[in-house]
C-alpha cells in the first residue's frame, strides 16, 4: 500500500485529516492490506511467511471489529457496509 492509497482511506474513513489511530481507519487499512496479500497468495501459494502475516492481520482486524461492535454499534454497522465485509 502506498501513500496515496492510504491518504484516500484516511479521507474516507478517518475522523479528521491526520487521523491514523481510530479503530474505523485501522480496520479499513487492514482490510486493504488483507485484500492485497490475498491476491498475492493466490499466485504464490507456497509463500508461508506471507500467509502467517495475513493470519495475524485478520486476527487484529477481528479484535478491532469486536471492539467496535461492543462499544460503537452504529460505527460498526456503517463500517461493515462500507467495506462489504458481511453479506
Amino acid at each position: 500500500m502506498n501513500r496515496e492509497e492510504k491518504k484516500k482511506l484516511i479521507g474516507k474513513f478517518g475522523t479528521h485529516p491526520k487521523d491514523t489511530g481510530s479503530p474505523q481507519l485501522q480496520v479499513a487499512i487492514l482490510t486493504e492490506r488483507i485484500n492485497q496479500l490475498s491476491s498475492h497468495l493466490e499466485s504464490h501459494s507456497k509463500d508461508d511467511h506471507s500467509r502467517r502475516g495475513l493470519l495475524g492481520m485478520v486476527g487484529k482486524r477481528r479484535k478491532l471489529l469486536n471492539y467496535l461492535r461492543l462499544n460503537e454499534k452504529e460505527e460498526y454497522d456503517s463500517l461493515i457496509k462500507k467495506l462489504k465485509l458481511r453479506k
